[in-house]
């Protein structure tokens, strides 16, 4: 058996990476602890990583402090069916553009291309004076239409539908199967990779977002939890430092989670990505 020779330069290479980890991973741990620290423990200098004693009121305190299960009943609602459509017509679109051939479909595609262009602050108090105008204002519709495509999605999944052989179509449409047939039998699964990396973007952005829902909605019984907790943040600054860590735990733990059982699909899309104009 070859033994495996160690070089300066390979531990150098692992001690900076050892060196990243604990720069990226030290912020979480210490969000995590302090969450379940006492608040004379969180305040205390100089500060300490492990608390004396763990205990779950700071969970507890921001339960009873903000209506925080319906923050994140409505978040669950706006991310999962605002990620869920976005992902059928980005990939419904994207398929569109790089396999259909129909009259203006560049200068449409250039069009989409440029919206990506405008920031989101320009397009604020014509998106809010819309709702208003159609009655969606502290709705989940009108959470969710605005977000059923995004340009960036359209073009990802183009740009993975382009990089398919015409082969697998052309082979379809004479044995009969139609273009819908071809979309959702033949070429989705073969973008899934793409599709599950793009699902997850749409998730994190959805799920993060603060300044979209905070425009969009106005009653506390339709905030998202980036809009609540940002509020409740903005209210108790300096009084609870302890429910503020809960609350920000309770946040990030679905989309680690997420990340987690999915991060193959990111090495996989990374791999099998064939970026194509």
């Amino acid at each position: 058996m070859k033994k495996m020779k160690i070089t300066p330069a390979a531990v150098l290479k692992y001690a900076i990476l050892l060196a990243l980890i604990v720069i990226v991973l030290f912020p979480l741990l210490w969000l995590f602890l302090g969450s379940v620290k006492l608040e004379k423990e969180i305040l205390r200098y100089p500060p300490t990583l492990f608390g004396t004693k763990i205990t779950w009121k700071n969970f507890q305190r921001i339960f009873t402090t903000i209506p925080m299960g319906n923050y994140l009943k409505n978040t669950v609602i706006f991310a999962g069916f605002s990620t869920g459509f976005a992902l059928l017509f980005d990939s419904m679109s994207g398929y569109a553009f790089a396999r259909l051939r129909f009259r203006g479909k560049n200068v449409i595609f250039i069009c989409i291309l440029l919206t990506m262009m405008v920031p989101f602050q320009v397009m604020m108090i014509p998106l809010f004076l819309e709702s208003h105008f159609l009655g969606l204002l502290n709705t989940y519709p009108g959470l969710i239409l605005p977000k059923l495509t995004t340009a960036f999605g359209i073009f990802m999944m183009r740009s993975y539908f382009a990089a398919l052989p015409k082969e697998l179509e052309e082979a379809a449409r004479v044995d009969g199967v139609s273009e819908i047939g071809i979309f959702f039998r033949i070429m989705l699964p073969l973008v899934k990779p793409g599709l599950m990396t793009l699902g997850i973007f749409h998730l994190m952005n959805n799920w993060n977002d603060l300044l979209y829902p905070l425009m969009m909605t106005s009653e506390t019984n339709m905030r998202t939890l980036s809009a609540g907790l940002a509020l409740f943040v903005g209210e108790h600054a300096t009084l609870y430092y302890g429910p503020q860590l809960a609350g920000a735990v309770i946040s990030i733990l679905p989309l680690l989670i997420l990340y987690i059982f999915f991060q193959k699909y990111f090495v996989s899309s990374a791999v099998s990505s064939g970026i194509k104009g």
